[in-house]
């Protein structure tokens, strides 16, 4: 008599099995290096994955131009090189894992992402761009691309950290999200966020109002992250405690910052000093964070000290210097491509500079007539 095993069942399907199940059919009609995959898509809402106006299917598209991307129902197909294709499909199972995980995608997201397994194939997006920092009323705050991740993860490890880049890459956003984070696990006991006052422009002396209301709204865009960051009735009660502190820079002098998070935005309209006074200002238990855009100097002479501290404090241990740029810009598209457009406008404008001062230089060292003693004798007088 022959005895029967129990059979086992079969091994429970993984995370990103059970998100979607990818079928390929093989060589596509148009020829032989050709494919096309199927990726069903299960337990995430499609317009989650495919962004509003299938925005984020675009950026996929925009990815990989040599796959043709279809959409029914709950079902993707891909259509092209195998190699693209397959790198198409990698790239939709890491988007499925983000989204499932709560995460709203963003264009710059696929972008990232598309990027990071371009560069190796094995890593992983979802794991690599790291957890939320906040969620607040159903909106959660983490980095969106490598420099972001890097940013953060900076803040996290060292003492004072300078995040450098232009406007739409997250550094004072994420640098607040941290502050609130740390303030959460009673890491410090106060939050103080801190800007210079400078025209961009405008007069201050013409604005309405005491001098606190002029200054207001100077400091309205770090009251408005605070309120997205936190419920915005408890954010009136940390300030009157004295928790969180919203104030000029000057009015940092004199004081020793103690188990605090100290947020400085808009740097690059502190001067050399203003610099020095606020860096001095860190005492036990305090971590800062500066931020700003050196393209954007308000300054009358231009004399900036985040340009400046950046030679001087480069290398200096426990002190982080991180520089964003255009791809790490989280707003609309648009913006990365303006910022690149006025870098490269500047950089020729920088260059056309040196070139006039040379040919000025050149001119000036050009042959003249000698000075002899007999030039210098005065002349006679005509009779």
């Amino acid at each position: 008599m022959r005895t029967c095993s129990p059979r086992r069942p079969p091994p429970e399907p993984s995370g990103r099995e059970r998100l979607a199940s990818a079928e390929t059919t093989g060589p596509g009609t148009e020829g032989p290096g050709q494919a096309e995959v199927h990726i069903t898509v299960d337990g995430v809402a499609m317009v989650r994955l495919l962004g509003a106006d299938d925005r984020l299917l675009a950026t996929v598209e925009k990815e990989h131009p040599g796959v043709s991307v279809h959409v029914r129902g709950n079902e993707i197909t891909l259509t092209g090189q195998t190699e693209q294709v397959e790198a198409a499909r990698r790239l939709i199972e890491e988007l499925l894992l983000m989204v499932s995980g709560g995460r709203d995608l963003a264009e710059s997201e696929v972008s990232t992402s598309s990027r990071m397994l371009h560069e190796d194939s094995s890593t992983s997006p979802s794991e690599r761009l790291g957890p939320a920092i906040l969620s607040s009323r159903g909106k959660s705050i983490r980095p969106k691309t490598i420099g972001q991740k890097e940013y953060v993860d900076a803040i996290d490890t060292d003492t004072i950290v300078f995040g450098v880049g232009p406007a739409g890459t997250g550094k004072t956003y994420l640098a607040m999200a941290k502050a609130v984070q740390a303030l959460q696990r009673k890491e410090v006991d106060r939050i103080i966020l801190t800007r210079p006052a400078v025209e961009a422009g405008e007069r201050l002396g013409f604005l309405p109002g005491s001098l606190t209301e002029k200054i207001d709204p100077y400091l309205r865009p770090l009251y408005d992250a605070l309120n997205e960051m936190m419920d915005p009735e408890l954010v009136p009660k940390l300030l009157a405690a004295g928790t969180i502190e919203v104030a000029p820079l000057a009015y940092m002098r004199g004081r020793t910052l103690n188990n605090s998070f100290v947020v400085l935005d808009e740097a690059q309209n502190t001067t050399p000093e203003q610099m020095k006074m606020f860096l001095t200002r860190l005492g036990f238990g305090s971590k800062m964070v500066v931020t700003g855009d050196i393209t954007q100097i308000d300054l009358p002479a231009g004399s900036s000290g985040l340009r400046l501290v950046s030679r001087v404090l480069d290398g200096v241990d426990d002190i982080r210097f991180v520089r964003l740029t255009s791809a790490d810009v989280v707003r609309h598209s648009l913006v990365g491509r303006i910022v690149d457009a006025w870098t490269e406008y500047d950089a020729q404008k920088q260059a056309d500079r040196y070139e006039s001062d040379q040919a000025r230089e050149f001119a000036s060292r050009g042959p003249g007539r000698p000075n002899t003693p007999r030039d210098r004798l005065p002349k006679r007088r005509s009779s």
